[in-house]
């Protein structure tokens, strides 16, 4: 789909975009990395590495999903900024500000709400004494992340990606920190363990939203682009705009993430043995997919400008180019995997029988890092088309009609076990990928032969 003059066209613009956001979404997994460590010099080490990891999954699920209904300012903030309306982008980025100050309040009311069911969950009542304070801190980081989301989405989607990953690295540096001084007690302070994390964890966001703050300030002042001037009048049209862009995202977020929740808890019924190489697997598999992930927002990014600008071909341009990076990188990552499950695997754990569980699942998720790639690049680039419906549905298809029945069968009733289950996910990430490249191929021929279609549905 790209010719060799257009790689050269789009290949520095797209990379100097794409590699900060892929390191930005890098830094949110070393600081889980780092939470992890740290709580796991803790003397009773397997239970609070257990508690830190089922609170995070547990708040991630509501919080972090929650949180994604932001993610329809990539398509207006981008499209508006492409097109030369800074006025629009400002308006976008104080309603969702607004949506904001309401979505976080429910985001917490919910946690709480939910929490108690963890009592009969038959969690280890151990773990759980470590999990549910743990949790209780961690919510109050929820309206921080909340206003880190509409920071972040309205800076990268007016190309100031600078101050996002530096406050994405940075923040490791505060997180790590926190947890020496928190978790263990130092510098006067006293050792909270599992739940120092936790708190350390809430500052190192309320320190990340601090910064975009400053930045977004900075910016505004060194490029006079009206922010301060700009309406601050809740516009409910706009509202109801960013909705029905962020609630099919954060809906998509929600299916996929909820998979491998589910997944994990099923696998667990297995035992430990399979547990553990599942973890591995998942481990693994999520730090390679952080890359194509940070490419796909920057696909949002330039698909939406060019789009703005109405400049059809640059967007196509733009997809394709970060299509082809995203299947470049996960490329090189199966090929890591299918040659090396067994030494990737003994990084985690010496036990032969959790290596060899870890290496055969590595196996087959070395098979469908191409698909995932694809995926999420092609959600990121039709998320800038203005299009956040088609992913949610692919996902609904890909998981739970398809790929999650077909991975419990082959796991339980054939007994093919944790690699059964993975199977059925590969299935589900073959189907999605494909389907997704589809569906942004179709768009791009709307981009470049049916131009009225694309004005109506993009704006």
């Amino acid at each position: 789909m790209l010719t060799l003059s257009e790689i050269r066209r789009e290949f520095r613009p797209m990379l100097r975009l794409a590699l900060p956001l892929a390191l930005t979404e890098l830094s949110w997994v070393a600081m889980g990395l780092v939470d992890t460590m740290m709580v796991g010099r803790l003397p009773y080490s397997a239970v609070a590495i257990g508690a830190a990891s089922l609170g995070t999954i547990f708040f991630y699920t509501i919080g972090i999903v929650g949180s994604s209904i932001m993610l329809g300012l990539d398509t207006l903030v981008s499209q508006a900024y492409g097109a030369g309306k800074l006025e629009d982008c400002h308006r976008a980025f104080f309603n969702a500000l607004y949506i904001a100050l309401w979505l976080a309040p429910a985001l917490v009311l919910l946690i709480f709400t939910v929490l108690p069911v963890l009592n009969h969950a038959g969690v280890d009542p151990q773990v759980l004494s470590y999990t549910v304070p743990f949790v209780k801190v961690l919510t109050w980081s929820t309206l921080p992340l909340v206003l880190y989301f509409v920071l972040r989405r309205y800076l990268q989607s007016m190309a100031i990606v600078k101050p996002v990953v530096f406050a994405g690295i940075s923040a490791n540096a505060v997180n790590l920190i926190g947890n020496w001084v928190l978790v263990y007690g130092h510098l006067g302070f006293r050792g909270l363990g599992v739940t120092g994390s936790a708190w350390s964890t809430l500052i190192s966001r309320i320190y990340m939203v601090t910064m975009l703050a400053v930045a977004a300030i900075y910016y505004d002042r060194k490029r006079a682009s009206g922010l301060r001037k700009a309406s601050r009048r809740l516009d409910r049209q706009l509202t109801r705009e960013l909705l029905r862009l962020g609630v099919p995202a954060a809906t998509q977020l929600l299916l996929e993430v909820s998979a491998f929740s589910v997944t994990t808890v099923l696998i667990a019924r297995l035992g430990a043995l399979p547990l553990a190489g599942h973890q591995i697997a998942l481990n693994v598999a999520s730090v390679t997919f952080m890359v194509p992930l940070g490419i796909g927002a920057a696909a949002a990014v330039r698909v939406g400008h060019a789009i703005g600008a109405q400049d059809y071909f640059a967007a196509a341009r733009a997809g394709w180019m970060a299509l082809l990076f995203g299947a470049s990188f996960m490329s090189c990552s199966a090929l890591v995997l299918f040659l090396f499950p067994r030494a990737i695997a003994r990084v985690y754990s010496p036990q032969i029988e959790v290596i060899r569980t870890g290496a055969s699942l590595l196996i087959v998720a070395a098979v469908f890092q191409l698909f995932d790639g694809l995926q999420v690049v092609a959600t990121g680039a039709l998320r800038g088309a203005g299009d956040t419906r088609t992913p949610m549905f692919a996902n609904l298809l890909g998981y739970w009609i398809v790929g999650m029945p077909l991975g419990a069968v082959l796991c339980f009733k054939f007994g093919f076990g944790a690699v059964g289950f993975w199977t059925g996910l590969c299935v589900a990430l073959i189907l999605i990928g494909s389907s997704l490249l589809i569906f942004w191929r179709r768009m791009t021929l709307r981009l470049t032969v049916n131009t009225p279609a694309v004005i109506s549905t993009a704006s």
